[in-house]
């Protein structure tokens, strides 16, 4: 079992404000990531997703982001409405111009800035330093470059957090990850 903050660019035009729908979409989106990953339309993070965000917050430490965009790339964003059945996952839309924010965030944020100031905290104890910030800095990469093509086609963003599960097929295979996630 892995679970995956999963991130897919779409036009705002091909999106339903419907959590069934948009669920059933983000499955298919998830069974193709490896394609639309390569298209570059797809990101996702495992689980250290909220991690990233913390090295995000740092910006408002070093008060380069007056308008707090650091917010966007990972929880930024209204969430869809879905019935309190645990099994739905929790799905968020981040529109055109909170994309173009985040885009813009990650241009201008500087990584060893924002590493000097909160990487202590997320180099747990017994892990390589080394390694932990090579895997930070792959996800912010990862993040400016989906997002910056995400803001050029004009696209929105949706989201969605969940337990892949191998075992059992039940609601498309996934499980909900709602305690992990915050809009």
């Amino acid at each position: 079992m892995s679970i995956h903050m999963h991130m897919r660019a779409v036009a705002e035009t091909e999106i339903r404000d419907d959590h069934s729908w948009l669920a059933a979409f983000m499955w298919e989106a998830w069974k193709n990531h490896p394609d639309e990953y390569a298209a570059g339309i797809a990101e996702s993070i495992d689980k250290v997703w909220g991690s990233v965000n913390d090295l995000y917050a740092a910006a408002g430490v070093l008060e380069v982001d007056a308008d707090d965009s650091w917010k966007l790339p990972i929880y930024g964003g209204s969430p869809v409405a879905h019935s309190a059945d645990p099994s739905n996952p929790p799905l968020v839309i981040l529109e055109p111009p909170g994309v173009s924010q985040a885009a813009g965030f990650l241009t201008r944020v500087s990584f060893d800035e924002l590493w000097n100031v909160a990487g202590a905290e997320l180099v747990w104890a017994g892990w390589n330093e080394a390694q932990v910030r090579q895997e930070f800095l792959d996800h912010h990469r990862g993040l400016q470059e989906f997002y910056e093509r995400a803001a050029a086609a004009g696209h929105a963003v949706v989201r969605w957090c969940g337990l892949e599960t191998w075992s059992r097929a039940g609601h498309h295979g996934l499980m909900s990850a709602t305690s992990t996630v915050v809009a």
